[in-house]
């Protein structure tokens, strides 16, 4: 299995990175910077490294030209500066690509085996997982909704409420129940609040496919559920 080495101070980083690379069938190991990052190359084969710019003590430059005089592996830079010396520097100094955050589960996955293909490391190609119901697409890792291929925006409630009943088709929940599943109890203005939201989140939907704003399903007197036929 392809090895894949996480180098990132941030710890929420490397976990979110972590899911992408495991459900695309690759092993991690991950550091919280240089030092760590060098003990673990001493001691594992690691046939690619992802590499944050920005990190405190060195940072990913640094430890990008430190890893290249201890082995022979890959190296992604993952930043949220996107700056084009940025990229050029990173690239200069032996980088073999530069993704700029955020970024989305697939693309992370489709570069990461470009670069092993280039580098000539046997891996077979990531597979991307999603949750599908109907014409509705879920990418969970990045948390993108498409329909019929195309992309919606919603916002953080109206994913969590359509990623919820994606993941419970069938169930009926009720007003009260969504807002404590959803906004964890604390909302005090009411359960109208769900209502508003699922008739934009409807909106949203029937903009791209008539179909999929007739999934979420109004229960007269009791909420909502979520229903498709294949």
């Amino acid at each position: 299995m392809t090895t894949i080495l996480i180098v990132d101070d941030e710890e929420n980083m490397r976990n979110l990175i972590d899911v992408i690379l495991r459900n695309s069938g690759f092993h991690t190991l991950h550091a919280g910077g240089g030092a760590e990052a060098y003990f673990i190359l001493s001691r594992h084969q690691v046939d690619l490294v992802l590499l944050d710019v920005m990190m405190p003590g060195e940072d990913g430059f640094a430890v990008c030209e430190a890893i290249q005089a201890m082995a022979a592996v890959p190296i992604i830079f993952l930043t949220a500066r996107d700056a084009n010396e940025d990229k050029v520097k990173g690239l200069m100094i032996g980088g073999d690509d530069y993704i700029v955050k955020p970024f989305t589960g697939d693309e992370l996955a489709a570069r990461i085996f470009a670069v092993l293909r280039r580098a000539g490391v046997a891996s077979e190609q990531p597979q991307i997982n999603y949750l599908r119901c109907g014409v509705i697409k879920i990418d969970e890792v990045s948390r993108k909704v498409y329909v019929n291929q195309e992309a919606v925006t919603l916002t953080l409630k109206e994913f969590e409420l359509l990623h919820l009943f994606m993941l419970k088709s069938g169930i009926v929940y009720t007003r009260e129940q969504l807002l404590e599943r959803i906004w964890d109890g604390d909302y005090v203005g009411g359960t109208r609040t769900v209502d508003t939201h699922i008739k934009t989140l409807r909106l949203k939907l029937g903009k791209k496919s008539k179909d999929a704003s007739e999934y979420i399903q109004t229960v007269w007197g009791v909420g909502y559920r979520f229903e498709y036929r294949t």
